[in-house]
């Protein structure tokens, strides 16, 4: 038992075991998919797309796919703060940055790449699979998880066909219209990338 010291320390008497998030989710999984069975995504056949976000590519090249827009580096998201009316007075007289930037890790970067409209979530899963083996097992729960998370924030939509490429994707392209640079990040095209 680890004890954590406070006014009322019996209060906070908590073992190790209890502190493991990680392999009580995973039992709790396990435990929902019932006899064996796995369950339908409700991403299947579906086409994630990146939404119109400013994003350059930074850092070295990892491990890939060899596939067009596809360069395995890691990926920084730059969107702008929406401020309250308070907020933004604070935010003034602070100096605050205006953007927010959002660094992707390894698989995060790759997914984001993948995510181009034109590629099944079927088709990232497997991709993923392939690049990160055991690291990103099971492949299928963990994409789903990263792609609605990413969804949640705004950063991709969801469409059961395939992209028109209604508006572009690529690295670089402020949906803002005002054009801006940040240090050690790459905006330039590579084959794939939608910029024009």
């Amino acid at each position: 038992m680890a004890k954590v010291t406070f006014r009322n320390w019996h209060l906070f008497n908590v073992s190790i075991s209890d502190l493991d998030l990680a392999n009580y989710l995973g039992g709790l999984m396990s435990e929902m998919k019932g006899s064996g069975d796995e369950r339908e995504s409700s991403l299947a056949g579906s086409f994630p797309i990146r939404a119109p976000v400013w994003w350059g590519r930074r850092g070295d090249t990892r491990p890939h796919p060899e596939l067009p827009g596809v360069s395995g580096r890691f990926i920084l998201l730059c969107h702008p703060k929406s401020f309250r009316r308070f907020e933004g007075i604070l935010a003034k007289l602070l100096r605050a940055p205006k953007d927010l930037r959002r660094p992707l890790d390894e698989m995060n970067s790759l997914l984001w790449e993948l995510s181009n409209g034109h590629r099944t979530f079927e088709e990232i899963v497997s991709l993923m699979d392939e690049t990160f083996t055991e690291q990103i097992a099971p492949a299928a729960e963990r994409t789903e998880a990263a792609l609605r998370l990413l969804g949640e924030r705004g950063f991709l939509l969801f469409s059961k066909t395939e992209f028109e490429d209604v508006w572009l994707t690529g690295p670089g392209i402020n949906p803002n219209k005002g054009v801006f640079h940040i240090d050690g990040v790459d905006t330039s095209p590579i084959e794939g990338d939608k910029i024009e």
